[in-house]
């Protein structure tokens, strides 16, 4: 997943603003504590953060792959 489709695929579960909201708050306890803000930073994959998010927020299982990567065409 590259950080390009991390963020489309943030926005397309939560919402734009939540979506920024939790990116920049949210303490995510599969990356060490750190909000997926501080975890891209810190060198954890946009993929790892993802599941992470994911995880933490109740996503069902079957939205946490395909989601911000752009329609085939």
């Amino acid at each position: 997943m590259q950080l390009s489709e991390f963020r489309l695929a943030v926005a397309e579960e939560f919402g734009t603003a939540r979506g920024k909201a939790l990116v920049r708050e949210m303490n995510l306890g599969a990356v060490g504590g750190l909000t997926a803000e501080e975890a891209l930073a810190a060198g954890w994959s946009a993929s790892q953060v993802w599941s992470a998010l994911c995880r933490e927020n109740d996503v069902p299982l079957e939205r946490w792959h395909g989601r911000g990567r752009p329609d085939p065409r």
